[in-house]
């Protein structure tokens, strides 16, 4: 079954667009819009949510995070290693630091060259639940125009007494390590580790008819 015209469009909209036009597999576009049939489509709630990376240099530890934040997850529970879907594109001009001139230097061409490569994007492949709230999330990452396989150990957990402030519903916290050579982000190796951590704090709301 497929979701209600007028239900599948809210959706398309608010949540699958970014991921148009040959972004990602349309397959995967469609099975996020059929999850918002089954009361399983969730969408990321930007201002709450967040992107960063830690990583070691010759000034100490750098820790940045985005806030351009744009996607959803269709949640499966009900299967053990099911077919979960997880979709995130990252606006990297939206990088913020406390320091500036890290900030102009994390940017610059010399690492992540923003301007060239404005857009972080994860799809995931395959979730694999520990328990009701841990799983393994597998997928693929694209960044610095590099698509490399990840892994990242998530939790999930709802959100109790909900602030009336918040829509959202569920929140996901997920790290995971990368070298950044392998994406061929590759200067500046005396002033900054090769090795990275990611982490994700995702705020996310059930999408409602």
């Amino acid at each position: 079954t497929f979701a209600h015209p007028h239900q599948q469009t809210e959706a398309d909209e608010r949540i699958c667009a970014p991921f148009r036009g040959g972004v990602v597999d349309q397959a995967i576009v469609k099975s996020m819009l059929e999850a918002s049939e089954k009361g399983q489509l969730y969408r990321i709630q930007p201002k709450s949510s967040n992107v960063g990376f830690c990583v070691n240099s010759a000034a100490g530890r750098i820790e940045a995070r985005f806030k351009g934040i744009q996607g959803g997850l269709a949640l499966r529970r009900e299967v053990w290693g099911d077919k979960s879907q997880m979709l995130v594109m990252v606006d990297t001009n939206t990088l913020a630091m406390e320091k500036d001139y890290l900030q102009n230097m994390l940017k610059s061409e010399y690492f992540l060259d923003t301007y060239t490569y404005s857009k972080i994007l994860f799809v995931s492949t395959k979730l694999w639940w520990r328990n009701p709230n841990n799983a393994f999330l597998e997928g693929n990452l694209t960044m610095h125009g590099v698509t490399k396989p990840i892994y990242f150990n998530i939790q999930i957990s709802t959100v109790p007494n909900k602030d009336p402030q918040s829509e959202a519903d569920i929140v996901v916290t997920a790290k995971s390590f990368i070298n950044r050579s392998d994406f061929d982000i590759d200067n500046l190796t005396f002033l900054v580790s090769d090795t990275v951590e990611l982490c994700m704090r995702i705020e996310a709301s059930l999408f409602r008819k």
